[in-house]
């Protein structure tokens, strides 16, 4: 069945059902482990407090022993000392509490956009028992522990699992002489663990997102072709990609400072950064934006009917108008069909249903502006900007920047 109709007879101004949504962090395990533990509060997220916490569990002791060990600053001939190594600081002081403060964002722009499938009637009354299935399918999987026994799983086999190298250069900063120092082990097995299972746990939950979504595009929609969002009325997901703009921005954060490390102390040079940099922003956009590409199919298959059907009414109109105005034929009361046609005010004059059906030509392929790819690229740049400002000054990086814009 087509998902519109031309006169909107199955669009609803508002569901008479109540409104569904979706919290992406509700009842997840890793929450409920930390409210066990007092680390999150009884109710709500805490947001603030955990991410003090967790950035202080993971950075501070380290941070000391390397301090009292003289390691921060100097190397003592082990190797560069910890402040050299961005990556651990950027890990636990900006990353970490970059991902909790993004399960806030995250789910409070979610919720909205679900509910604004019923508030805008694309979702209407009789798709409403399917919509609130789709969504309960995806809550279960969001509250079962096995996901997430398996996320902190692989992070702690990964941690043990992997070899140890005291003249590693990521640890030669925490070697002592009987291997490595409280700094490095504190490092191995408690620190990175906890990163990975914050790091995974968004994986896990985008993962979530999409499956949303995928169970959403098949559901029949009920679109407007004659939208001025252009997108039959799904203009409202454009604002999805900024639920992820705190995860986005501290995976940029992660490998911007490796980078810039590289970049300082090792010679690396910003021209071997295109290819590795591409294929990131490549990758991470499909992924970001892979939810809104799921309509892809829908959105042009509205198109093409809806150009046939409104070039269908645009002609019907125009012999209408042509032989009532130029021929001069005088339309009888009874003839409802052209009568109704001419006089209908949603159709207009001539050009007002013209410009209807430019307005379908117009439409897009995908809920996906300009304003959604800079949503996700932003977030990204903002900390490869250090990478680029040391070898392209940053007052010759805007000068570029303006001169390519103007």
């Amino acid at each position: 069945m087509n998902g519109y109709t031309l006169h909107g007879e199955r669009m609803t101004e508002k569901s008479s059902l109540p409104e569904e949504s979706f919290d992406l962090m509700r009842n997840d395990l890793l929450l409920r482990w930390q409210r066990v533990l007092r680390i999150a509060p009884p109710t709500g997220l805490g947001v603030a407090r955990r991410a003090i916490f967790f950035a202080m569990l993971t950075w501070l002791p380290i941070v000391v022993w390397a301090a009292i060990n003289q390691r921060l600053l100097d190397d003592l001939g082990n190797g560069e000392p910890l402040l050299r190594h961005f990556g651990i600081h950027v890990r636990f002081l900006i990353a970490i509490p970059l991902f909790i403060v993004a399960e806030a964002m995250a789910g409070k722009i979610l919720n909205r956009i679900v509910n604004q499938f019923s508030r805008s009637g694309i979702i209407g009354d009789l798709q409403q028992p399917a919509f609130a299935a789709a969504i309960a399918r995806v809550a279960r999987f969001r509250d079962s522990s096995l996901p997430w026994v398996a996320v902190v799983g692989i992070a702690w086999s990964w941690a043990i699992g992997a070899p140890v190298h005291t003249d590693s250069h990521d640890l030669s900063w925490a070697a002592a002489d009987a291997g490595l120092g409280f700094g490095g082990w504190w490092l191995l097995y408690v620190a990175r663990p906890i990163f990975m299972v914050l790091l995974f746990g968004w994986i896990w939950r985008i993962f979530l997102i999409i499956l949303l979504f995928f169970y959403i595009v098949r559901l029949e929609l009920s679109l407007s072709p004659a939208h001025p969002d252009r997108v039959g009325g799904l203009g409202f997901l454009e604002k999805l990609p900024m639920a992820l703009f705190p995860v986005t921005m501290a995976i940029s954060a992660i490998v911007a400072s490796r980078w810039m490390h590289d970049e300082l102390y090792h010679g690396l040079k910003l021209a071997e950064l295109k290819a590795p940099f591409a294929v990131f922003v490549v990758v991470w956009c499909l992924i970001v934006l892979s939810p809104l590409l799921m309509f892809v199919p829908r959105i042009l298959a509205m198109k093409r009917e809806a150009l046939l059907e409104y070039g269908a009414l645009l002609s019907q109109h125009g012999r209408l108008v042509q032989r009532r105005w130029i021929l001069g034929e005088n339309f009888s009361s009874d003839n409802a069909t052209g009568h109704d046609i001419l006089d209908a005010p949603e159709l207009g004059p001539v050009v007002d249903i013209s410009a209807i059906y430019d307005a379908v030509k117009s439409i897009r392929p995908a809920p996906i502006s300009k304003s959604s790819v800079m949503m996700v690229i932003v977030p990204i740049l903002l900390p490869m900007m250090f990478v680029i400002t040391h070898e392209i000054p940053l007052k010759d990086l805007l000068l570029k920047l303006l001169n390519t814009v103007v």
